[in-house]
């Protein structure tokens, strides 16, 4: 089994309020879930309206498949015309990985 995880930073354009901001992040958060089967949440910067911090998930027996769905899902992000994505990080967890 394969773990991986993908933090995906976010500056949004054209927003001034928190308000906004939701309305800009949950469509993303539950297109991510629905089109890649992932677990998805913003994770960080709640409190500020300007950026956001995606988490991403995702569990499969093959870790080139978690690459692929990692990779697809920084893909459809980045595409987003209203978001600026200033980093993504990613980590992957195997079989052979110690605790």
């Amino acid at each position: 089994m394969f773990v991986g995880a993908l933090e995906l930073d976010l500056l949004l354009d054209d927003v001034h309020s928190l308000k906004e901001k939701r309305s800009v992040v949950r469509p993303v958060v539950a297109e991510l879930r629905k089109r890649f089967a992932v677990s998805v949440a913003e994770a960080g910067y709640l409190d500020r309206h300007r950026r956001a911090l995606i988490g991403v998930a995702a569990v499969a027996a093959g870790g080139e498949h978690v690459r692929d769905v990692l990779d697809s899902c920084e893909r459809f992000v980045a595409s987003r015309p209203e978001l600026a994505l200033l980093s993504a990080r990613r980590r992957l967890l195997g079989p052979d990985d110690e605790n």
